[in-house]
């Protein structure tokens, strides 16, 4: 890849000034190896296989980090679905599992490890079963494991008894993490149309379709993306647009050379370049700092979910541009407790929750790190999960949820989780029943968009 002096120097005034940075260098590992009916064995083949692939990963990281200049704030793992790997143990449960991709995550020195995992969006076996009642014990137990449960496809429709159960088990994971302000749940996410290649946290899992070992690469730049907006001399949503383009452009090249030599370096397969504009607490590195520069007072006003339709095509289309492996989510993040606008937004009232879900049908995620009312019911958390899962079916993109029922805490009151995970305020969920739709169960049959073959 040829890179010009000029785009180094952009690079460097990036990474000093607007927060530009690898946010994340994660490595899929295949685990289907390992499978055996003895639970002790598979530990033991899983911790084997983890440490064995993932040694160098940390060190070789940052070697790179070092070389070019460029800030690589997480190192991860994702691993095959653990439903998938543990299907045929005879065990009651999956915590020892978690307990051991916890272990491995810590011996190797990663940030995260995702992977805690199940589909089961047509059905869920008897191994997904035991891996979702696992997810409280499981989850409360360990600090590095991430868990991502996909409940719907385009193709499938939505399965309605997982939603169902995933609300009680969101439910039983903040009680169970109660004296953390539920932060289990922050580790826990529903998907619809769950990527395979996603490197991002907590939905990284290493697909089946995927090689033996993969570098997938996550590129952030809420900040540069903003700073390029407001330095535009009173553009039209047009010409905003193709700055945003051209400064996508930009940081996926950047992306890519740094994964292809962690790659090289490794000896691994290249995957993907995730180009998503995941904001942090840090003032500036913001989604909704962007939208606001695009000419709207608040984020959650009139015109929001317009702006961040711009944002997110313009994101793919210069990543695409880039490079021909852009993957993964790809597009704008709208994590609340992760980005500063979004919390203030939240806390003047310029921004809900309703609003929120309007504007999961044109970014690249869905309701994410939102803190709601610690007594809200779990079917009033399936109901939002089934909204959601809607969105994603119908449109034919990935949604997902990860809401936090912050036990004690009402709304108006906050949660602290600190580093990325920031600050939620507790938002208002509808005081109206949704239990005898939840319980009615089975499956809403996947739409006529479905039908391409």
């Amino acid at each position: 890849m040829l890179v010009h002096p000029e785009e180094i120097l952009e690079t460097i005034q990036m990474i000093k000034a607007e927060n530009l940075d690898i946010r994340t260098v994660t490595m899929g590992i295949n685990l289907r190896g390992c499978c055996h009916n003895d639970i002790d064995v598979l530990n033991e083949r899983i911790y084997e296989k983890i440490t064995s692939y993932a040694k160098n990963l940390v060190r070789t990281t940052e070697e790179i980090q070092n070389l070019y200049g460029i800030p690589i704030i997480n190192k991860r793992i994702a691993v095959t679905p653990i439903a998938i790997v543990a299907e045929s143990c005879d065990t009651d449960d999956y915590v020892s599992i978690a307990k051991t991709l916890d272990r491995a995550a810590e011996d190797v020195g990663i940030d995260f490890i995702g992977g805690f995992t199940a589909l089961v969006h047509k059905g869920a076996t008897p191994g997904d079963i035991k891996l979702i009642n696992s997810l409280p014990q499981a989850l409360a137990s360990t600090k590095k494991v991430c868990s991502s449960i996909n409940v719907a496809t385009t193709k499938a429709g939505i399965n309605m008894d997982a939603v169902a159960m995933m609300g009680k088990i969101i439910k039983k994971t903040a009680e169970a993490t109660k004296d953390d302000d539920g932060i289990g749940c922050a580790k826990l996410v529903v998907f619809a149309n769950a990527p395979e290649d996603n490197p991002f946290m907590a939905g990284a899992f290493h697909g089946i379709g995927e090689p033996d070992c993969v570098i997938n690469v996550g590129v952030s730049g809420p900040g540069v993306v903003n700073s390029t907006i407001r330095e535009l001399k009173d553009p039209d949503l047009g010409e905003i647009s193709e700055a945003i383009k051209k400064t996508a452009f930009k940081i996926t090249r950047m992306g890519e050379m740094v994964g292809r030599e962690v790659s090289r370096r490794l000896n691994v397969e290249f995957g993907v370049v995730d180009l998503s504009l995941a904001p942090t607490p840090e003032i500036g590195d913001s989604v909704a700092a962007i939208l606001e520069a695009m000419g709207l007072q608040n984020c959650g006003t009139h015109g929001t979910t317009a702006a961040l339709a711009l944002l997110n095509d313009a994101v793919k289309k210069g990543g695409s541009m880039a490079s021909s492996y852009v993957g993964g989510l790809s597009g704008a993040f709208i994590p609340v407790s992760e980005d500063a606008g979004m919390i203030h937004a939240v806390e003047i009232g310029a921004l809900s929750l309703e609003k929120l879900e309007a504007m999961t049908s044109v970014c690249s995620v869905g309701l994410d790190m939102i803190a709601i009312p610690g007594d809200t019911t779990a079917s009033t958390i399936s109901a939002i999960i089934a909204d959601e899962m809607a969105i994603g079916m119908i449109n034919k993109k990935t949604t997902a949820v990860r809401l936090i029922p912050a036990p004690g805490k009402k709304v108006g009151d906050n949660v602290e989780y600190g580093g990325l995970l920031g600050r939620a305020p507790v938002m208002a969920v509808s005081e109206f029943s949704s239990e005898e739709f939840i319980g009615r169960g089975g499956r809403i049959p996947a739409p006529i968009q479905a039908l391409t073959n």
